[in-house]
């Protein structure tokens, strides 16, 4: 999607901010992942529902073919509202509630992913009641790092996530034991935007270590699930706007040792919709300050918390003017000081009216979004809307 591709002067109809999503962008990425799965039949692709639940946006990914992964009753309910099948499904998530349990076994969801002993025996009691059977996976915590914000990992011994490697063998005799639970394999997720491949091979590296103990156990592991965390690249998204899916799944399949019979499940999330979002806001004012220059936009923190919360980059366009380059900080509306989408960014000579695009904003923004200030919610538009 480059700069030009914009339709402006459609924009100028639209209360800003909003969330602009290029479905071409979006179905070629889908296209991709699918061309992927095809020459590996054994791998099963579910969506990260978390990282955008724009029901349009899960609309076309449902239809694409793609399972969902979910963290939470209502993404649960999200996800088969949208065309989900419910035999594609599965839940994490550290703290399911009764209530969220209870929806996703009336749903017949393909799988639980336990997150705690404690867990596990409380789904077993709710099954139960159900005079139901509860699929489910166990998640390990395999203590391994990745190489992306300390706020994003998720597979350390020091994270919330997951059961501890010293543990997993006893909780995994009492999921083979418990009667109202099928056990059908293992889950581990790493961490987010992970652009080393290493990392991912470490993390191939320590599953084999524990399917080989877990086939001398004679444990029936039927499937393996890795998790997500591919990362896309923020600085491009005009040329890179396809993140490297043939790299991500040959680690997989260079690395990782199935043994015939066995699935193999991933959770991909912003790599399939960061790139197609872009965040659309217009200038409010220009600020001439003593040392810098200032673009005050419309579109706040509470649009697109990420730059906030994790000091994430995205890049910033002013794609109304073609004029010479200014430096400028360019910052929302919101009451608080850290409410800054970017510092000394080169822009397009910019003025009041402008529409700026932040891209790569198709995950974690229009999903994250609050009401703090009591701002509204921002809308989400699909570009052949708008056509």
């Amino acid at each position: 999607m480059i700069k030009g591709t914009f339709p402006v002067e459609r924009f100028k109809d639209i209360e800003t901010p909003f969330y602009y999503y290029d479905t071409r962008v979006l179905r070629e990425t889908l296209d991709t992942i699918r061309e992927e799965l095809r020459r590996n039949p054994e791998y099963e692709m579910h969506y990260a529902v978390k990282a955008n639940a724009n029901p349009k946006i899960l609309r076309i990914i449902s239809a694409a073919g793609l399972g969902a992964d979910c963290v939470s009753g209502g993404e649960v309910r999200a996800a088969i509202e949208a065309g989900f099948p419910a035999d594609k499904v599965v839940y994490a998530g550290v703290g399911k509630s009764d209530r969220e349990i209870n929806l996703a076994l009336d749903y017949n969801i393909h799988c639980f992913n336990v997150e705690s002993e404690a867990e596990l025996l409380i789904i077993n009691e709710l099954a139960g009641l159900k005079n139901k059977t509860a699929r489910i996976a166990l998640r390990i915590n395999p203590n391994v790092g990745a190489h992306t914000h300390s706020n994003i990992t998720t597979g350390l011994a020091e994270n919330k996530f997951g059961i501890n490697l010293e543990q997993i063998e006893s909780v995994i005799e009492q999921a083979i034991a418990l009667p109202h639970i099928d056990f059908v394999g293992i889950h581990f997720h790493i961490g987010s935007q992970i652009l080393d491949m290493i990392d991912f091979v470490a993390l191939c590296n320590r599953i084999n270590e524990l399917t080989t103990l877990f086939e001398r156990r004679r444990y029936p592991i039927r499937s393996i699930n890795v998790g997500g965390g591919l990362g896309v690249d923020y600085g491009h998204p005009n040329h890179k706007y396809i993140p490297d899916f043939h790299s991500y799944f040959e680690v997989f399949r260079k690395h990782l040792r199935l043994i015939p019979g066995q699935t193999l499940h991933f959770e991909l999330g912003r790599s399939v919709v960061a790139q197609c979002g872009s965040l659309i806001t217009r200038v409010l004012y220009v600020k001439e300050g003593t040392c810098k220059r200032f673009a005050i936009v419309d579109a706040g923190m509470t649009d697109l918390i990420r730059p906030a919360l994790y000091q994430a980059y995205h890049r910033i366009e002013n794609i109304s003017s073609d004029e010479p380059e200014v430096t400028y900080d360019v910052v929302g509306p919101v009451c608080e000081s850290s409410d800054v989408f970017g510092k000394s960014i080169d822009l397009n000579a910019t003025h009041r009216g402008d529409f700026i695009a932040i891209r790569s904003a198709g995950a974690y923004g229009e999903i994250m979004a609050s009401q703090y200030n009591c701002r509204p919610l921002p809308k989400g538009y699909l570009n052949e809307e708008l056509l």
